[in-house]
């Protein structure tokens, strides 16, 4: 199994409940009812107020590289990176487990 691990900060000035950060986050939610790739699949804010924190996460699974890099074309992953990147930056990382 393949761990997916996305870590979003939203950029200076973006709060939560921008219109554009609703409709980005909704578009992800809707994911793994899209996607028959997904295996696991958990997101939302972060509770931390600590300085270095993200502000939103998804943590999900795949059962395989090949699996994950099909998640990772998908058109409806795609539009949802791209409405995120109007407001956010992240990382990632990418684990077998």
């Amino acid at each position: 199994m393949i761990r997916h691990l996305v870590l979003f900060k939203l950029n200076e000035g973006v709060e939560r409940d921008d219109p554009r950060v609703l409709e980005g986050e909704k578009a992800f939610q809707s994911l793994p009812g899209t996607i028959s790739e997904i295996r696991f699949w958990e997101l939302g804010w972060n509770l931390s107020d600590r300085p270095i924190a993200y502000d939103y996460a998804i943590n999900s699974g795949f059962d395989d590289v090949d699996a994950l890099r099909r998640y990772v074309e998908h058109p409806e992953h795609q539009a949802g990176v791209t409405l995120w990147k109007e407001f956010a930056t992240w990382v990632i990382a990418d684990y077998e487990y």
